[in-house]
């Protein structure tokens, strides 16, 4: 769980934010909960699923929209 919450996180600052962000960030907490061995991944996980959500978020404002294009 750890590694998918990293992959996803990492996926998700190039496409599908608003959902792999969040779900990153519940695979890091259930990988940390249950005491994974791989807990920087789980943190980096954990990490990259916040600033998916940043990035909605700034995106948002600047576009005024719920999803942002180039």
């Amino acid at each position: 769980m750890a590694v998918a919450s990293f992959v996803l996180g990492l996926l998700g600052l190039l496409v599908l934010n608003v959902f792999l962000g969040p779900v990153a960030i519940v695979l890091a907490s259930v990988a940390l909960w249950r005491g994974t061995a791989r807990r920087g991944r789980a943190f980096l996980g954990l990490g990259l699923g916040i600033a998916d959500l940043a990035v909605l978020i700034a995106f948002m404002q600047f576009d005024n929209t719920v999803s942002w294009s180039f």
